[in-house]
């Protein structure tokens, strides 16, 4: 099920993305079309979507194999995911799942909905208004993986632009990645240097 100004995406691949350090860039690609779109995510959800790509199940579940496996204990399932909105170089989306024959929707990091939608299958939607803003048209083969490239450049760079705009906002950032990867010690260094600054 999809909005009538979705367009069906499918993930062409991950990339490293260079002046970011410990990003990657997610590249979608519109399903029988031309047109790309790239979002930056960080290291953690793009290791959580290339070990579910790649099919290798990590010794313990990540946090969006227990995602799928609550939802499952519940009788649910996921059914979509929409990347509605793009604000400020950041994308907001929705997962769309099925509880008791009704479709919820919930907020989430595209990142994350798109890790947790792999995991079912479900399909993945973009809205027009973001891809005609942030896509690139790839018409020709041979420019493709140049014009990806400028493409994926550019919005890295223009993430760490927003990252450096204020100190507490990169300390927000690693913090939240260093929770993440359960890296609790780091967590608390960069929440004692948090509290530092707003005291």
């Amino acid at each position: 099920m999809s909005d009538s100004y979705s367009i069906e995406m499918e993930i062409l691949g991950l990339s490293n993305t260079p002046g970011s350090s410990g990003a990657y860039a997610l590249i979608l690609t519109e399903k029988g079309g031309t047109r790309r779109l790239p979002i930056i995510i960080g290291a953690f959800e793009a290791q959580a979507i290339a070990l579910e790509l790649e099919n290798i199940k990590p010794p313990r579940p990540m946090t969006h194999d227990l995602i799928k496996h609550i939802l499952l204990s519940f009788e649910s399932y996921v059914d979509s995911v929409h990347i509605h909105e793009l604000s400020e170089g950041t994308f907001f989306a929705r997962i769309r799942f099925e509880r008791n024959g009704d479709m919820v929707e919930i907020d989430s990091r595209p990142s994350d909905a798109i890790a947790v939608a792999i995991r079912f299958n479900a399909s993945i939607f973009v809205s027009e208004e973001i891809l005609q803003e942030a896509g690139i048209e790839t018409d020709h083969e041979n420019d493709e993986g140049k014009v990806l490239a400028e493409k994926v450049d550019e919005a890295a760079k223009e993430s760490v632009q927003e990252s450096t705009k204020n100190p507490l906002d990169v300390l927000n950032k690693e913090l939240q990645t260093a929770i993440d990867t359960e890296n609790y010690e780091k967590a608390a260094r960069i929440r004692d240097q948090i509290q530092k600054l707003k005291g």
